[in-house]
This record gives C-alpha cells, sequence and structure tokens, in this order.
C-alpha cells in the first residue's frame, strides 16, 4: 500500500505530466482559457490513460518482450490509444449524444496527446508491476487535472491583470506556466518526508 501511495504522489505532485514532464503542453496551453473545456479533456485523458495503460502493459510484457520486439512499443502503443479514442467515441456518440456534443473536439485530440503515451512508455521503463501501472496511470491523469485546474485559473487571474502589452499572449502564458511549474519542486521534500 505504501509503494501505491508514493507512486500516486509522486505522479500527482513531483514527477506531474505537464508540469514537471512537459508532455501535454499543447492542450495544457490551448484548453486552459476555460474551465469546463480544461474539465472535460482531463476526464477524457484519464479514462483513455487507464484503458490504454490496461491493454498495452500484457501486450509488451507477453507479447512483445518475450519475442524480443520491444523496439515496436511506441507503434503498438500509438496504435492501442488511437484504437481505445475510436472505440471511446463511437460508445459516446451512441449512448451518450449530450455528452458527445460537449467534449467536441476533446475526443480526437486525446490520440495525439503525448502525455498518455508518456505514461505508457514510462509505466515501461519504470518496470511497474501491472497494478503500479495502473496506479502510475490513473496518478498521471489526475496530475494532468490537477494541473489544468490550476493553470485555468492563473489564466482567468491573468485576463484582469495589467500586462505590458509586449508581454500579452503567449509569452505571459508561457512565464505563468513556468512559475506553476517551478512551485511543483517544492512538493518533493514533502514526499520524502511523508514517505521517507
Amino acid at each position: 500500500m505504501k509503494e501505491m501511495l508514493i507512486i500516486l504522489f509522486s505522479v500527482v505532485l513531483i514527477d506531474n505530466l505537464v508540469l514537471s514532464r512537459f508532455l501535454g503542453v499543447c492542450s495544457f496551453i490551448g484548453l486552459t482559457k476555460d474551465l469546463k473545456n480544461a474539465m472535460g479533456m482531463s476526464v477524457a485523458v484519464i479514462f483513455v490513460m487507464m484503458v490504454a495503460t490496461g491493454i498495452t502493459y500484457p501486450i509488451y510484457w507477453s507479447i512483445l518482450e518475450p519475442i524480443n520486439l520491444g523496439y515496436l512499443q511506441t507503434v503498438i502503443f500509438i496504435l492501442v490509444i488511437a484504437a481505445v479514442v475510436q472505440v471511446l467515441e463511437a460508445i459516446i456518440r451512441k449512448a451518450f449524444p449530450p455528452l458527445y456534443k460537449a467534449m467536441g473536439i476533446f475526443l480526437p485530440l486525446i490520440t495525439t496527446n503525448c502525455a498518455i503515451l508518456g505514461v505508457m512508455l514510462i509505466n515501461i521503463q519504470e518496470i511497474y508491476n501491472f497494478g503500479s501501472a495502473m496506479m502510475s496511470s490513473f496518478g498521471a491523469g489526475i496530475g494532468y487535472m490537477l494541473a489544468m485546474f490550476l493553470f485555468t485559473g492563473v489564466r482567468s487571474k491573468m485576463e484582469n491583470a495589467d500586462i505590458p502589452e509586449f508581454m500579452k499572449g503567449l509569452p505571459i502564458t508561457l512565464m505563468a506556466a513556468a512559475i506553476v511549474s517551478v512551485s511543483f519542486m517544492g512538493f518533493k521534500g514533502v514526499i520524502e518526508n511523508l514517505f521517507g
């Protein structure tokens, strides 16, 4: 249980995909202007991460690795992620039309979100067991959601701030993202003190 908590808190706070590893930055910058969009994307990312991990983990360790085809992991993982997104999109379109309309472009965007592929590759690199890989994926999704939620708040505050003209737009957005990212570095000591 302690190992699972360490993995969860580490991927949410210390090794946050967006703020520490800089994966999924495109959606982080593009979809944090509106809280509804940020949360919609975050929920979809968590779901796809969990399902994709549940599929790719056994494929890698039961098929690719035993026959020395581990180098195909990236291609296989991308195909699995794309298939999961397509199936998810079809199910939501048929079963929950209002949700499908609300999510709009977010579902197809998940296919190209490098945070999801990054989590699959990190789980293999860290040589997690299946339970730890699932916890890592769940925590990474929660960390992604936390980063999106926090940065949406930061951006809403920036809209009302008096920003010099030359800094408006992307420059101030990137500077604010850097400050939020640096603030997460302080969690490393907290986690080490709690579980160390």
